[in-house]
């Protein structure tokens, strides 16, 4: 790091950066309207690249947490056309949500279906081929809710898809895929480490 965390506390922070981490949180969230009223209060700059391409984002997480997951890849590939392809790992994620919500809704013989027709392909790779004994395997349960695997069944999982999606359609638009949050939350835990350390106690940040 460029300066001694030690010495981190002398460093004045401006509201320039205060504005700028707010409004990074903001663009990654799709927060629009918040972002709107948060830029014309501050005065700053609206970035006017990133509006268009909230709302897009927005509309495909939505249907990603909302359990329309095919609709999500329809969209997906019409913003990043080569995205899931080059990224079998959140397709399948992306699919296997479908796949739940057929598990979900006792559709078993549809859902068993979709997954010879859509899953099975990425069973070639071994830790695809891991995650999708695991959904399989819900079944074989009456309550797929009681199953060893419930969470991906949750609202949990879901958001974790989403996150995945967002980020990865960010980076494909080169676009910061981290907000400046995250990022300073990963160099809050590199300073605390760093603390420990040099004084061989914990330091809580």
């Amino acid at each position: 790091m460029d300066v001694d965390p030690r010495h981190y506390e002398q460093i004045a922070i401006k509201d320039n950066d205060i504005h700028s981490i707010v409004v990074s949180y903001l663009v990654h969230n799709c927060y629009r309207e918040t972002l709107e009223a948060f830029v014309a209060c501050t005065g700053m700059p609206e970035p006017a690249d990133y509006i268009e391409d909230m709302e897009k984002r927005k509309e495909i997480l939505c249907c990603a947490l909302e359990g329309d997951a095919l609709k999500a890849i329809e969209l997906t590939e019409q913003v990043a056309c080569d995205l899931l392809e080059n990224n079998k790992d959140l397709h399948f994620d992306l699919l296997s949500l479908h796949f739940v919500e057929l598990v979900c809704a006792k559709k078993c013989t549809e859902a068993l279906e979709f997954a010879q027709n859509k899953l099975m392909p990425f069973g070639k790779e071994q830790k695809l081929l891991e995650k999708l004994e695991n959904f399989l395997s819900l079944l074989a349960y009456e309550e797929p809710e009681k199953s060893p695997i419930f969470h991906l069944l949750g609202l949990e999982y879901r958001q974790c898809v989403a996150d995945n999606l967002n980020r990865a359609i960010l980076a494909h638009r080169n676009l910061p895929s981290y907000t400046a949050v995250e990022r300073l939350i990963q160099q809050a835990i590199v300073v605390r480490q760093s603390l420990n350390q040099d004084h061989g106690k914990y330091v809580f940040l």
